[in-house]
């Protein structure tokens, strides 16, 4: 699992299972990076990143799409969406790592 893999390399992980969750964990903790899939259970990953983005508490996270939609389209929509990168499955943990020394102070 993709939290084990960022506990060993130094995060903290906290798992939602889906966008209601993920903004209940954004409420009750400080957050610096989110990892979201698209296809999300109830709300999809493009809805939770513009409600991350329109949250004053959460707007300033660094905002992972990590999808198996790689179309230049898919990609198009999670930058209008608000994300700051998008990454598709499998991911490379070289490149995720690179991505994640980007929001480390």
């Amino acid at each position: 699992m993709l939290s084990r893999v960022l506990e060993l390399t130094g995060y903290d992980a906290v798992v939602a299972a889906n966008g209601r969750e993920a903004l209940a964990a954004l409420g009750a903790s400080e957050v610096d990076v989110v990892l979201c899939d698209i296809g999300l259970p109830g709300m999809s990953g493009l809805e939770l990143a513009r409600r991350i983005r329109a949250n004053p508490r959460s707007h300033h996270v660094l905002l992972i799409a990590l999808t198996g939609y790689g179309q230049p389209e898919d990609r198009q929509r999670t930058l209008e969406a608000g994300f700051d990168q998008h990454l598709t499955k499998p991911v490379n943990l070289k490149v995720l790592q690179e991505v994640l020394a980007t929001a480390r102070p």
